[in-house]
């Protein structure tokens, strides 16, 4: 996926509209980082308004091999270069649904209190994609209360481990403890989301390229019942494009 294409999907699910200041939050961070031993984490402050990186954790390099300073100067976008391919549409459905619920069913009262993970596979200095594990606590919100600054924690875990892409949602309670409130495993949504054994026969063969056209004739229906069916899969999948249905089919090896 094109970068200017994660950009606007990026931007479209964390669009927010004022930006705070939040330099004393960041600077004790920073004083904070000083003390902290090297190991296989590292810690960042994120901007979703500007794609940016406020600060970076002096055991990024170590952890990764790469330099810091891109990841400072370049934004997202350097970031976003080195998710491994296959994941990237996978990792966007995911923020987009973790946002959705966040905007639905937490309480604006309660969303100082939400913590966020995720995983994606990263590629290091030596070219190797290893998995990171993503834990994102918000710092900060817009006058809608969509968070907008984020105090980032990365766990760097051997690339042999084969993860799925899956996303979590937890919220502190009264006893300040977190419960997770959301959890979603991209590749088990086909057994759960009511996927008729139509619908079924039609994802196969999309997994295999074929066009409407195509698998009206080897399934001996029209193409306009094709395409209503292709509608319906993306509907109840919460996903936004064929594309990403067979992104998240291939990954996770589904069918």
């Amino acid at each position: 996926m094109k970068y200017s294409k994660i950009k606007e999907l990026y931007s479209t699910i964390f669009d927010s509209y004022a930006k705070p200041s939040l330099e004393t939050h960041i600077k004790k961070i920073i004083e904070l980082d000083q003390f902290l031993p090297y190991s296989s984490t590292f810690f960042c402050v994120t901007n979703t308004q500007d794609l940016t990186f406020e600060y970076v954790s002096k055991n990024f390099t170590s952890c990764l091999g790469l330099d810091d300073n891109d990841l400072k100067i370049k934004g997202m976008r350097y970031f976003w270069s080195r998710i491994h391919p296959d994941d990237v549409e996978i990792w966007l459905s995911a923020m987009h649904h973790l946002m959705d619920f966040t905007l639905t069913e937490i309480p604006i009262k309660q969303r100082n209190k939400a913590n966020y993970t995720w995983n994606y596979r990263f590629k290091n200095e030596k070219g190797t994609y290893v998995n990171i594990v993503q834990n994102t606590t918000p710092l900060d919100f817009d006058n809608e209360m969509k968070p907008i600054i984020g105090l980032a924690h990365y766990t760097v875990l051997d690339p042999k481990i084969n993860m799925q892409i899956t996303a979590t949602a937890k919220l502190l309670n009264d006893q300040n403890e977190y419960e997770t409130v959301y959890f979603n495993n991209f590749s088990q949504k086909l057994l759960k989301e009511g996927i008729s054994n139509r619908e079924r026969d039609i994802i196969r063969l999309l997994v295999l390229d074929k066009t409407s056209k195509e698998i009206s004739e080897s399934l001996n229906i029209s193409s306009h019942t094709v395409d209503t069916h292709r509608r319906n899969i993306l509907k109840k999948l919460k996903l936004s494009s064929t594309g990403e249905l067979v992104a998240m089919i291939k990954l996770n090896n589904i069918i």
